[in-house]
């Protein structure tokens, strides 16, 4: 869940979602993320970490960027993404 801190980082793994569901970044539980935008699929690919509620990324062409979750949203660069809930 997003908000839930594990040790000393937020839980960030999971699919999250931009609020008209354009760009779809999925951060997997081996580090790596997965961003799709529109019809494209993998359209950024690379590793991120998780400091406390901190993340950094590092695109697989070296790209970097930085995001942070405040309030169970996650602020990437300009975009906020929101956890997308699944169906139990």
């Amino acid at each position: 869940m997003a908000g839930t801190v594990e040790g000393d980082h937020v839980d960030v793994v999971g699919m999250w979602v931009t609020a008209d569901g354009h760009i779809r970044q999925e951060l997997l539980p081996d580090g790596r993320y997965d961003e799709a935008r529109g019809e494209r699929r993998s359209a950024y690919t690379g590793r991120y970490t998780v400091t406390g509620s901190h993340l950094d990324y590092v695109d697989d062409t070296g790209f970097t960027a930085t995001g942070d979750i405040r309030d169970g949203v996650l602020y990437h660069e300009h975009l906020v993404l929101y956890r997308e809930q699944t169906s139990s």
